[in-house]
């Protein structure tokens, strides 16, 4: 690779990242609404099978990113993007801790308590959502790469469905877990929430996997890159 693709190819790589620690930081500060998206009147466990929190709409477009940097970059840098996801999370919760404790004038159009009732439980949501995060994106990105060699590089299809399907089985469990061990919704609702974000992730993650193809495929076909290659940024 020629100085000039290896540049284009950390361009890329910058932008994947910016796509994945912004979709990473939003879904936890919008996560407090919740929303019905499905049209069929379903019930399990005394909750609505289909109401979900808006923080999951971009959250699984963090794993189909991680499961393309680790495509087409590598383990390490997969890892490097997940760490970088960590301190940006930190550092929102810094900003919106610092934001709750500065009082607002009397004409501010957003009051005291109007901030904390939007934010004031992104602290916790951050806290929780990263040590959820954490987990589940390193065990995406391992068992990921364990099927990458298992299948000697084919089957993009089977590696980006079961590390998707476990990691954010393990995310939407221990989420919804905390969410209710810290009060923010009610335990009633666990079981029903557990399920329907688990289903609506599965979902998302057959939708994105076309997506992932053609991310991989363009590519290869930009750097030239055989099956199971992977481009080096040192």
């Amino acid at each position: 690779m020629n100085s000039q693709d290896k540049l284009t190819a950390q361009r890329l790589y910058i932008v994947l990242g910016a796509l994945f620690i912004t979709s990473l930081v939003v879904s936890n500060l919008i996560f407090q609404k919740f929303f019905y998206w499905y049209p069929f009147d379903i019930s399990l466990f005394g909750t609505q099978l289909f109401e979900i929190s808006v923080g999951i709409l971009p959250y699984p477009i963090t794993f189909l990113i991680t499961d393309l940097i680790s495509e087409i970059y590598g383990k390490k840098r997969a890892n490097d993007i997940v760490i970088a996801g960590i301190f940006a999370s930190l550092f929102s919760l810094l900003i919106i801790y610092t934001a709750s404790n500065v009082p607002a004038t009397s004409w501010s159009y957003v009051d005291n308590q109007t901030f904390d009732t939007v934010f004031g439980n992104s602290v916790i949501a951050v806290f929780a959502s990263m040590l959820t995060y954490l987990f589940a994106q390193f065990v995406d990105i391992q068992i990921y790469h364990f099927w990458k060699r298992l299948t000697k590089g084919k089957h993009l299809w089977l590696r980006n469905n079961f590390s998707t399907w476990f990691s954010q089985f393990v995310d939407t469990f221990t989420i919804v877990f905390l969410l209710c061990s810290f009060e923010i919704i009610e335990w009633s609702n666990f079981k029903g929430l557990l399920i329907s974000g688990f289903l609506f992730k599965v979902i998302i993650a057959i939708c994105d996997t076309p997506f992932l193809y053609l991310g991989v495929y363009l590519f290869r076909t930009r750097f030239n890159l055989k099956v199971n290659q992977e481009i080096d940024l040192i």
